[in-house]
């Protein structure tokens, strides 16, 4: 049983045979994709305050220390962003942090709204206003707190990372994989184009991770939103005791993602943090959001590459590189997408040329 999978009502049960396939599977049982593709995005962390304090993460500060980026902070970022010729907003804070912190509640209350989830409406509107498609990763969220803010949104995503109870999530506020099950399939219901992944090496197990990708492809099964997978390793930092997995181990991690999956999803490693080169040949087709002007809030320590470096890794791999939107193209083609985000793409500005000239490539 998946932890919290009856409170949050998740009914998905996991077939042995299938497992057992999973954990069968090794790299010569993936093919390499004909293609990578990337975006190209600016990073937006409107705050680092999280209710959560997993053992891994880098990104939250202590209450009394975090801060929230003003609504002239974030236009300052998005407008660095569009000269720099991005398409994609990336929008990103703990989850529910006005929940735990009194700092943040206030300052919100203070610019007139009742939470995190309507800030957020604001700034990616703000997005859009001044050129840049939003994909918003706001940890968990309600039905009601999505729905909130979908349609101004291009797409959205949350991190499974695992269905296992794993210590990296102990504290007082555990993270809760029933909830982020939730999540996702809050997305389904809603119709939003969805990124969500693993995150390797947090004391799961493999069975663990044949359980969450099959969690994965099930929820896409019944609502077919699930644009791409992330198959991320743990790195080491300044409070995690995590050993990053091997080589080894996350080429089999990439090659059961890509078995388990349907071919029409995505398999994703970020090139800042995992060996890239090796894993090209598992089945990855997708280098993820890559600001060239932002950092990695969320992984400060690890520096994302130029792109001439992804230029060298899919010349490498003797695949052609292709800059894509943070709304993969079928999204796109087959109307998914809200009239706003329609609007935006179809329109005879700047922005709207900018994102059909990346859909036409």
């Amino acid at each position: 049983m998946i932890p919290g999978a009856e409170e949050y009502d998740i009914d998905i049960t996991f077939d042995e045979a299938e497992i057992d396939r999973l954990l069968a599977v090794t790299p010569a049982d993936a093919s390499p994709a004909d293609a990578l593709t990337y975006a190209k995005n600016v990073f937006v962390p409107l705050t680092t305050a999280c209710r959560y304090t997993c053992t891994y993460c880098t990104y939250f500060d202590a209450p009394g220390q975090a801060s929230l980026l003003s609504p002239e902070e974030v236009r300052d970022i998005l407008e660095t962003g569009v000269d720099a010729g991005c398409t994609e907003a990336l929008f990103t804070f703990g989850d529910d942090p006005d929940d735990r912190y009194t700092r943040i509640h206030e300052q919100l209350d203070e610019w007139g709204h009742d939470s995190i989830h309507s800030y957020l409406r604001e700034v990616c509107e703000l997005a859009l206003d001044v050129g840049l498609l939003p994909h918003s990763n706001p940890g968990d969220q309600t039905r009601e707190q999505m729905e909130l803010v979908a349609d101004v949104n291009a797409s959205m995503g949350v991190m499974l990372e695992t269905t296992a109870d794993v210590d990296a999530h102990a504290g007082p506020r555990r993270k809760n994989p029933g909830q982020r099950l939730a999540t996702i399939r809050n997305a389904g219901e809603l119709g939003m184009p969805f990124t969500t992944g693993l995150l390797v090496g947090i004391g799961e197990v493999w069975r663990d991770r044949a359980e969450s990708l099959l969690a994965i492809r099930e929820l896409h099964e019944r609502y077919g939103h699930v644009q791409e997978i992330i198959v991320q390793n743990v790195v080491p930092n300044e409070r995690s005791r995590f050993e990053q997995p091997s080589v080894e181990t996350m080429r089999r991690v990439v090659a059961m993602a890509r078995v388990a999956l349907p071919d029409e999803i995505s398999v994703q490693v970020p090139p800042n943090l995992s060996p890239t080169r090796e894993l090209l040949d598992c089945g990855v087709d997708d280098l993820g959001g890559v600001s060239p002007v932002t950092d990695d809030y969320i992984n400060p320590d690890y520096e994302w590459p130029a792109l001439r470096e992804l230029e060298d890794i899919a010349e490498s791999a003797g695949v052609p590189l292709h800059e894509r939107l943070p709304v993969y193209e079928r999204y796109v083609a087959d109307d998914w997408i809200s009239n706003r985000i329609r609007t935006e793409i179809d329109a005879n500005t700047d922005a709207g040329r900018r994102y059909r000239d990346v859909l036409e490539r």
